[in-house]
């Protein structure tokens, strides 16, 4: 009998029978496809059971996919530590460590990409031969020949795309015996046809090389907070770490980039001096490609993974090093069951495996900050940027001061343009244009306008589903919700009182590109958001655009401000840096600084220098003021005062739990039932654990669901987990209601 865990929300395994005439044994690791209730599942073997406390017969495993286990003793027992940790049924969390190929029931075994490849069988070394062979196929003659010149071997598609014929020419050379038609599996690299630079060896300055050497002497499960600030070379240290890790000692490592940030800019880096040792992993790639890059590793043919948090589940042995690059990001956090966070389980997985891990940023967490100064991560800093250059200047635009409108009669009356492009910007824009060089302009809000009000009753648009307002978006013209993409048509009238007078309100990267265009119609400008890029490539081929000089100005959200390096942009503005400095969130400030910092970064990473212009309404907020003169230390001494009372993250440890349904009376009552037997169960019990709430949470409703929450706050982590555990194992959930429980939360929206 074996112990097999299942994806399913349960906390607990089974027990499985085996066939005694089966090919194969399952191990712990082994993929099994059993039967579960009326249906088959795909489940991880955990080892042997001795079958002890079964209730009735156990059922028999039905098949046995794989001659080698797809996960390893240390995956496992990482999975083991993420379901305790983030109080989830291990089965889910061993789902999530496996490519998505691998966890079909109906079809447990991948089907791999083939080609079909031509040889050539025979020789015909004579004219006399050819002319005797061919005599009345002349383009049996053409493909023999044609296929002879590429060296006997070339696939079918290369063929077919050099020479016209039909299949029934190359079927009647492979019945004569002059060659042979194999299908071979090939792999699906979709990096392999990008054509990068050559790498260049770049002289690490002496705070690189410090860093560098304190790296490569680190001891297995050392974590390492590396606060270096925008270009200052935190690319070349991670490149020159990883070929002591990789090339010397023949190990095996680990880059993790947020999602946002794992551009083919970033890539490219990373294949120009490692080649085809690195598989990347991300969620563009499509199920099979990603299949295809775990399978190489697993193999031992790629040495490196760069990817998005996922990852970190990547089937390498013999570690040495996990790289979290930008550390701080909240992409790191998984959305969904199991709410993971990336960097802790790389530091979890560096210890069990005796790596080390490199936690890089230019504005660190507060929680790794913390942990730096407390000792328990090793500080190293580079507080320069390379080649001499220096941070830009960053000037304030204070935008409750009233706009002039510009003379410029491209702009025309009542376009809005000055009101949201104020004159300095504009100055700057149009010299930076008038130099040759680049801007970068970033607005974290994406469509046409926020929402749209009447202007007679002060109704506004909301979804039907969450409680939100519609955005505006333009080609196709739209409302649509941002959190679960529900869309309507535009509306002429007011469906409240049928005023015909709709304003628009809030302003988005569509709306600013429009005005922009208007007022530079010669400029070429790229708009990168989500609604630009939801193509596979599309990343990459604005971001190419921008680094071959074909964009003057690249307006964007928040993916702009991250990981690019462009020596010709020398001008960047952030059009409201107000966009999220207020939400009901204890990290709202936090995100605004490291939002500035990541793009003022942008600028003047070339010879040529750079300026930052921030408008904003709030010129004093110490996230705005800290931004302006690049001062992390005091940004994060004034907001650490601001979690004290009351405590906060990095003070404490928080969990949210979310009770969500379609009826907003049963889920407040769930909500309130779920928060009085939390209070009884911490009356009961000594732990030092505190209860808030319950409450709506800010936005009440999600895609149909209704909302509330609860937080629990502790210093100690283990009690935590404790009471998260308990509460979710024996409290009680009707069926069309849903509990939730997040352990260290990101955001509390």
């Amino acid at each position: 009998m074996v112990e097999v865990a299942i994806p399913i929300p349960l906390f607990q395994t089974f027990t499985y029978t085996l066939d005694p005439a089966a090919e194969r044994i399952p191990v712990a690791g082994s993929r099994v496809v059993v039967p579960f209730r009326n249906r088959k599942e795909i489940g991880i073997c955990l080892g042997q059971s001795d079958g002890s406390g079964l209730r009735q017969k156990p059922k028999r495993v039905i098949e046995v996919p794989d001659d080698a286990p797809a996960l390893s003793e240390s995956m496992i027992a990482l999975c083991r530590w993420i379901a305790d940790y983030y109080v989830v049924p291990v089965g889910v969390v061993l789902r999530t460590a496996l490519p998505a190929s691998l966890t079909g029931a109906e079809q447990p075994t991948p089907r791999r990409k083939t080609q079909r490849i031509v040889r050539l069988r025979e020789d015909l070394p004579t004219l006399m031969h050819r002319d005797k062979a061919f005599a009345r196929a002349p383009q049996q003659r053409a493909v023999f020949e044609l296929l002879e010149s590429v060296g006997g071997t070339s696939t079918l598609d290369h063929l077919l795309g050099s020479m016209a014929f039909s299949p029934s020419v190359l079927k009647a050379l492979e019945k004569r015996g002059l060659v042979r038609i194999d299908s071979e599996e090939v792999d699906r690299d979709p990096f392999a046809l990008r054509i990068g630079e050559p790498a260049r060896r770049h002289t690490p300055t002496s705070a690189q090389t410090e860093a560098i050497q304190t790296l490569a002497s680190g001891s297995a499960g050392d974590v390492f907070l590396l606060h270096g600030i925008t270009g200052s070379g935190k690319t070349l240290v991670y490149i020159e770490l990883l070929r002591e890790i990789v090339d010397v000692r023949g190990q095996t490592a680990i880059v993790l980039v947020p999602e946002i940030a794992l551009t083919p800019q970033t890539v490219d880096r990373f294949r120009a001096v490692f080649g085809d040792r690195i598989a990347v992993l991300h969620s563009a790639l499509s199920d099979g490609e990603r299949y295809d890059a775990w399978l190489a590793l697993k193999r031992g043919e790629k040495r490196i993974v760069v990817g998005a948090r996922s990852a970190i589940f990547a089937p390498i042995e013999n570690l040495g090093a996990i790289i979290v690059d930008e550390e701080h990001e909240s992409s790191y956090k998984q959305g969904e069951t199991p709410r993971y966070h990336a960097r802790e389980v790389a530091i979890v997985r560096a210890r069990n495996e005796g790596a080390i891990v490199v936690l890089g940023s230019a504005t660190p967490s507060l929680e790794s900050w913390t942990n730096a100064v407390a000792g328990k991560y090793r500080l190293l800093k580079l507080p320069d940027r390379v080649g001499g250059g220096s941070l830009p200047k960053v000037e304030i635009i204070d935008l409750r001061h009233k706009a002039t409108q510009l003379a410029d009669s491209s702009t025309g009356p009542g376009t809005g343009y000055s009101s949201v492009i104020r004159d300095e910007l504009d100055s700057a824009l149009a010299a930076t244009l008038l130099r040759g060089e680049q801007s970068i302009l970033l607005l974290n809000r994406r469509g046409y306008s926020a929402f749209l009000q009447c202007n007679d009753c002060g109704d506004v648009v909301v979804c039907p589903n969450c409680s939100i307002t519609l955005t505006l978006h333009r080609a196709p013209e739209r409302l649509l919700c941002h959190y679960c993409a529900h869309q309507e048509t535009v509306r002429s009238a007011c469906a409240r009182c049928g005023g015909l007078t709709l304003r628009h309100r809030g302003m988005g990267t569509q709306q600013v590109e429009r005005l922009v265009s208007e007022r530079f119609p010669s400029a070429r400008i790229a708009r990168m958001d989500v609604d630009t890029t939801s193509g596979k490539w599309a990343h990459a081929e604005i971001l190419d655009r921008v680094g071959s000089g074909q964009v003057d100005i690249l307006l964007g959200t928040q993916m702009i401000a991250k990981g690019l390096d462009f020596p010709n942009v020398t001008l960047v503005g952030v059009v409201d840096a107000d966009v999220g400095i207020n939400l009901p969130d204890f990290r709202a400030s936090e995100r605004c600084f490291q939002l500035l910092s990541q793009v003022a970064g942008r600028a003047g990473r070339g010879p040529k220098g750079g300026q930052v212009l921030i408008q904003t309404r709030v010129p004093s907020h110490h996230a705005v003021r800290c931004a302006i003169t690049h001062d992390y230390a005091t940004f994060v001494r004034e907001e650490l005062e601001g979690r004290v009372s009351p405590p906060y993250p990095p003070n404490l440890r928080l969990a949210n739990i979310v009770f969500s349904g379609t009826n907003d009376r049963a889920t407040a009552a769930l909500a309130t039932r779920g928060a009085d037997w939390i209070r009884d169960l911490l009356t009961h019990t000594a732990g030092d654990v505190t209860l808030i709430g319950p409450a709506p949470s800010p936005i009440e409703r999600v895609k149909t669901r209704w909302r509330w929450h609860v937080l629990l706050k502790s210093a100690n982590s283990a009690e935590l987990t404790r009471v998260g555990r308990y509460f979710m194992e024996k409290f009680q959930v009707p069926a069309a209601l849903r509990v939730t429980f997040d352990r260290d939360p990101v955001a509390l929206l």
